[in-house]
């Protein structure tokens, strides 16, 4: 069920907190000599853990921006599925502040960093638009 604000401001929605194990993988991979490689075994066992997918897709854009597009669009598109799942309608706050959203805003920045590296200026235009929608009281570097 969404956490709804009350009175005409537009609806809340926090996602659910991931398996404890899994944000244990993702915290000790990231700490590993070679977080890239120690990363992507912890998003397969963990396909719905959105922080994986953000995290992948960061620590590849200065290496190799077309996986790092791949794993932000990833992370993006099965965060739109948590977010329907948690009763979400297409509008509606998806703020930062909730650390369960972050995975998800994470994927939606990297996804609108890479669209712009590729190329892909309108896809990064729209991302910078929905994470202001998202979540307006954040600020962003570049938004």
């Amino acid at each position: 069920m969404p956490d709804i604000a009350v009175g005409s401001a537009p609806p809340e929605t926090v996602l659910p907190e991931p398996p404890p194990e899994a944000a244990q993988a993702l915290s000790e991979a990231m700490t590993s000599s070679s977080p890239r490689a120690a990363v992507a075994p912890v998003a397969a066992r963990w396909p719905r853990y959105l922080e994986a997918w953000a995290s992948l897709a960061e620590l590849n854009v200065g290496d190799d921006v077309v996986a790092a597009y791949a794993f932000a669009r990833t992370g993006y598109h099965r965060g739109l599925d948590a977010l329907r799942a948690a009763g979400w309608r297409g509008s509606g706050y998806v703020r930062w502040r909730h650390p369960s959203n972050r995975g998800f805003l994470r994927s939606l920045e990297a996804l609108q960093l890479t669209a712009g590296l590729i190329g892909e200026d309108d896809e990064q235009q729209r991302c910078a638009l929905f994470l202001r929608q998202l979540d307006p009281e954040r600020r962003g570097a570049d938004r």
